[in-house]
């Protein structure tokens, strides 16, 4: 049997700070914030996935050899249109990047919006376009 990886069940991002973060990602992605562990720890969920969120500084453990805000650079998927992205991330005041724009994802065609989060990683949120 050879071995092969299922699927991503969650990302870890450090932030400059964690409450900004949260707030911005359940605001603007649609996000659920949950508190997990002894320590009270904060975490994003989405679908069957999950971002957990650390605070730079702080030794969280097992961690990335270089952890640091805006460090990363993500795609969301979603089911809605991107001219509904557009809309939304204008009405939430969030200033876009780029797009929409033709890419290609891991399953085909899709068109994407960029934005940023507020420690300035760059999120894609993109949608899947129908043959």
């Amino acid at each position: 049997m050879k071995f092969t990886v299922d699927r991503i069940d969650h990302v870890v991002l450090t932030c400059s700070d964690i409450d900004a973060t949260a707030d911005w990602y359940e605001r603007v992605l649609g996000m659920e914030r949950e508190e997990f562990g002894a320590e009270r720890r904060i975490a994003l969920r989405f679908g069957a996935q999950k971002l957990n969120l650390h605070q730079a500084g702080r030794d969280a453990g097992p961690q990335a050899a270089k952890p640091a805000p805006s460090a990363l650079d993500i795609c969301f998927v979603t089911a809605l249109g991107t001219d509904f992205v557009v809309n939304h991330l204008k009405a939430q005041r969030v200033a876009i990047v780029e797009g929409p724009a033709p890419k290609i994802g891991a399953l085909g065609a899709m068109r994407s919006v960029y934005c940023r989060d507020p420690d300035g990683n760059l999120v894609e949120i993109s949608s899947y376009l129908e043959e």
